[in-house]
């Protein structure tokens, strides 16, 4: 399975942080799936870090290098992406994360994610651990 991790994921996997829930856990370390990461949780990573937000003090560059060597593949931000993201509903106003779930409508990729208002989006390939 193709598994897009939300930003949140990313980081508690990388920090290897008890707030990663089991099942995610066991999603990640599982070989058959391969495992993506968007430029667009970089990108939030490197703003929220830069305003002070506590759940983002991680080197966005550091993250990157790690989740390449650990095998993760880099999925960049396309039109598409962008296309997707805005038809979607309003239940969720974070930009990062509306394109997250039209990455992952666009590319056929399940989200995986720990977000309450992500997981409203019953439509799109998304999976809440």
């Amino acid at each position: 399975m193709k598994l897009l991790l939300d930003t949140h994921l990313l980081i508690w996997a990388a920090e290897d942080n008890p707030a990663l829930p089991g099942a995610a856990r066991e999603l990640i370390e599982d070989t058959d799936n391969t495992l993506y990461f968007s430029v667009a949780s970089i990108w939030e990573i490197v703003i929220k870090s830069a305003l002070g937000r506590d759940d983002f003090q991680v080197d966005a560059r550091v993250l990157r290098r790690g989740l390449l060597d650990a095998g993760y593949e880099e999925l960049s931000i396309e039109s598409q992406h962008a296309f997707e993201g805005g038809t979607l509903p309003p239940l969720h106003k974070d930009p990062f994360d509306r394109i997250l779930v039209g990455q992952a409508i666009a590319e056929g990729i399940v989200l995986l994610t720990h977000d309450d208002l992500i997981r409203q989006y019953n439509f799109a390939p998304v999976r809440y651990v």
